[in-house]
């Protein structure tokens, strides 16, 4: 759901049977709650970390990462929010580090606190409520002793050099050849493959199936119709569209959109 007094917070309960998710970033600051069965999550670089039922992970925007169950179900909770908004609100030097990476936090009192933030997202509080309650929650989570914690860095003048190709992987309707973008970057085809994964955390293609998949996102919480979302994100059928977008978002179009 979408927070009424505040648009740019989304917050969702969800039950997971299978693997589902591919690595992906989102364009939001994170907070997800594991409230049942377990799953691994990958992080930014290499490596990965069981996650149990009453761990709280944070992850900041921009950062690769993918969660899948262990075995069997698992069921969580995830707020989404604009980074832009949560920075200010949380201008603590503890709690500075939450928004450059990703954190997983093992304390029961901090799924507690976490769980009734969330419930004021869920029973559409005010403005003034959840913004109160999210600064304490970052004040106690910045605090904390963290389970597992990484830094996602970037080369920002690798991605100042990648950007023409990112913009044409972005803003093309069909898939741009590796042979062309290589020499858009000037590079060979394996160089570039490897630089936009040191710069981005994924390969050129996933790279853009994870852009085309956030703007989807903003399009069908704008009301724009799935078909024609689809459209105009260069997908050449709906089905397609389906199966990329679950992969990501572990959810079909018409129940995000919904």
């Amino acid at each position: 759901m979408r927070c009424t007094a505040l648009p740019h917070v989304e917050a969702r309960r969800s039950c997971q049977e299978n693997s589902c998710y591919r690595p992906h970033t989102h364009d939001a600051f994170s907070i997800g709650i594991i409230e049942a069965g377990t799953s691994v999550f990958a992080g930014p670089l290499s490596g990965s970390v069981t996650l149990e039922p009453g761990d709280v992970i944070v992850i900041a925007a921009g950062q690769v990462h993918q969660c899948n169950p262990d075995d069997g179900s698992w069921r969580y909770q995830m707020i989404h929010m604009d980074q832009d908004w949560a920075v200010p609100l949380a201008a603590t030097d503890r709690a500075a580090a939450l928004f450059s990476g990703v954190t997983v936090l093992r304390r029961h009192d901090l799924h507690h606190r976490t769980t009734a933030w969330a419930d004021l997202i869920f029973e559409d509080k005010s403005t003034e409520r959840i913004e109160s309650g999210f600064q304490h929650l970052m004040m106690e989570l910045g605090d904390a002793a963290p389970e597992y914690s990484v830094t996602g860095g970037t080369d920002l003048r690798l991605l100042d050099r990648l950007r023409p190709v990112l913009d044409r992987l972005r803003d093309n309707e069909s898939t741009p050849s590796l042979a062309e973008l290589a020499v858009i970057a000037g590079l060979t085809k394996h160089e570039l493959v490897r630089a936009v994964k040191r710069a981005t955390g994924l390969t050129p293609l996933a790279w853009r199936q994870n852009a085309r998949i956030q703007k989807a996102r903003h399009l069908l919480r704008d009301g724009h119709p799935i078909a024609d979302t689809a459209h105009e994100l260069g997908f050449t059928d709906q089905s397609h569209f389906h199966r990329v977008f679950r992969a990501h978002v572990a959810a079909s179009p018409g129940a995000y959109r919904a």
